[in-house]
């Protein structure tokens, strides 16, 4: 039986010595290869021939110019079930080609680094390596491509169970495979291209003409939001970040619904990072039922679990701070779905161990999140930028003639950022940088200030309120002042605005507008 042919030509060199050895000395292979990839595996004593010496044509233009050969596509993409292929390959001393593992420059990690150029970047846009990996994927009747390493071990496998030969459903997962890999590469392409087209000193930022999203899949999930829905996890980019690069320390399994509750936590977390105090968050269906500013981190999480400790038990807690001996002890008292911090000490791990059931999840890096928002509609899709900025209380406009303290100042702000991070209509109140009540999504702003006031009961006296949206008439103002509220944070805008105003000056409350509202739908 006359050797059978591989090209072997990866970026990523893992495991492809032992490939190419398997090859060669348990399937009779003859192996041609390029540039970095022969150099690796003759260097490891495993017989290659280089591609320009297969192909008779030196590599060209700095190695932009290597596999695009007739030799080399003829052998991929024969159809060895027509006659008049065979005529064509024979004419042009062209073999066939029975495997091809490739993958690609590295174009992801390169604009990942900060100093990255254009021109560094444009030169790590692969060719070669997409050509060769859609004509195998397209070919996939005749012969097998691989494009991660991961697939070796199970090819190899496929290989010598079916006598030299994978089975047609490998090569088509893996065609399968070559098609996605080649998709979500070219998306990463064109993504930082319109990144790089966009003007950074535009007033707005445009959104692009063309979005797509392409990702590989995590891990399936045992359901999606509810037991009768599938859900899987996905990870965009072929390097794990966000939670997909979280460690995580305990606990069973993650859920559909774990998942989203924790990026809605990582969000609210994520206003507090640079705060001073620690700061400590307790959700339950995304909402936060409890937030907190400390002294202590212990401190800040048992002001946020006292919050609402009905609405906290089986909740999500997010903190600012590495979880420490005392915090760790204080949630152990209770039923929590997940914890998510920055860090967690030695001790803090023995304690949270005891409860095996819990999750605990280490972020370092929870300020980075999405830079754009998508849902699904009938038919398409709708893009959002994401919902990131940075308050700052300079922008603000008190337009009572009351003049809030420095402290009512920072009150309001972190009542402002709270009520952020609520489902609209959204109302909060808060007290000495606690929430005390939380109204959300709500069908009118009047219903979610009715709950919010009876929530915090008689802690409303000299607490703050905030608004997610403007108050179109002053009945909201009049049942806070009513209630003991004595200042208001809210975006302003409605054409009744001087009826709010009004309303808070008769009653001598604070109030000031930011200019931007914060639906969360």
């Amino acid at each position: 039986m006359a050797r059978r042919l591989a090209l072997l030509s990866v970026s990523d060199k893992t495991g492809i010595v032992e490939l190419g050895k398997a090859l060669v000395e348990r399937f009779d292979f003859d192996i041609i290869s390029s540039g970095g990839t022969a150099k690796t595996l003759k260097e490891a004593g495993v017989p290659v021939t280089k591609v320009s010496d297969y192909t008779g044509f030196p590599e060209i233009l700095g190695g932009r110019v290597k596999t695009l050969h007739p030799r080399v596509h003829g052998g991929i993409l024969a159809n060895r079930d027509l006659d008049d292929h065979h005529v064509d390959l024979d004419a042009n001393d062209i073999r066939l080609i029975d495997l091809v593992a490739v993958n690609l420059y590295p174009f992801e990690a390169t604009i990942a680094n900060p100093g990255v150029t254009l021109a560094d970047a444009v030169e790590n846009i692969d060719i070669g390596g997409p050509a060769m990996l859609r004509a195998a994927a397209k070919n996939f009747k005749h012969l097998t491509v691989l494009c991660n390493p991961t697939q070796y071990d199970t090819y190899l496998a496929e290989m010598s169970a079916n006598d030299g030969t994978p089975s047609f459903e490998f090569r088509r997962d893996c065609a399968k495979a070559g098609f996605w890999h080649t998709c979500t590469y070219d998306r990463a392409i064109a993504t930082y291209l319109n990144d790089q087209s966009a003007d950074p000193d535009a007033d707005s930022v445009t959104l692009p003409e063309n979005y797509g999203i392409a990702g590989s899949q995590i891990q399936a999930l045992r359901y999606g939001e509810n037991p009768h829905q599938p859900a899987s996890w996905y990870q965009i980019g072929s390097e794990a970040t966000g939670w997909g690069a979280a460690e995580k320390l305990q606990g069973k399994e993650l859920s559909y619904n774990n998942l989203v509750d924790l990026e809605a936590a990582r969000r609210i977390i994520a206003e507090f990072l640079s705060d001073t105090s620690a700061a400590a968050a307790v959700l339950k269906h995304t909402n936060p039922c409890g937030l907190a500013l400390g002294d202590t981190l212990v401190e800040a999480y048992t002001k946020a679990f006292d919050a609402d400790s009905t609405s906290a038990f089986g909740g999500i807690v997010a903190l600012n701070r590495a979880i420490d001996a005392d915090t760790a002890t204080a949630m152990t008292k209770t039923f929590l779905e997940c914890i998510i911090a920055p860090g967690c000490d030695e001790d803090a791990r023995a304690i949270l161990a005891t409860k095996k059931n819990l999750r605990v999840l280490i972020l370092p890096d929870l300020a980075s999140g999405p830079k754009e928002t998508v849902k699904a509609i009938a038919g398409g899709f709708l893009v959002q930028t994401s919902d990131d900025i940075v308050e700052q209380t300079a922008d603000w406009k008190i337009v009572t003639e009351k003049q809030p303290t420095a402290a009512e100042l920072e009150e309001l702000l972190f009542a402002w950022k709270a009520c952020k991070h609520v489902k609209s209509n959204a109302i909060v109140v808060t007290k000495d940088r606690v929430t005390v009540g939380v109204g959300a999504g709500q069908m009118n702003r009047v219903g979610a200030a009715k709950i919010a006031l009876e929530q915090a009961g008689e802690l409303t006296q000299g607490a703050t309120l905030a608004s997610d949206g403007f108050f179109p008439f002053d009945d909201s103002v009049r049942t806070a002042a009513a209630a003991g509220i004595t200042a208001i944070v809210q975006p302003g805008g409605s054409i009744r605005d001087d009826d709010s105003i009004a309303a808070a000056n008769e009653l001598g409350l604070v109030m000031v507008f930011t200019g931007v509202r914060h639906f969360l739908h």
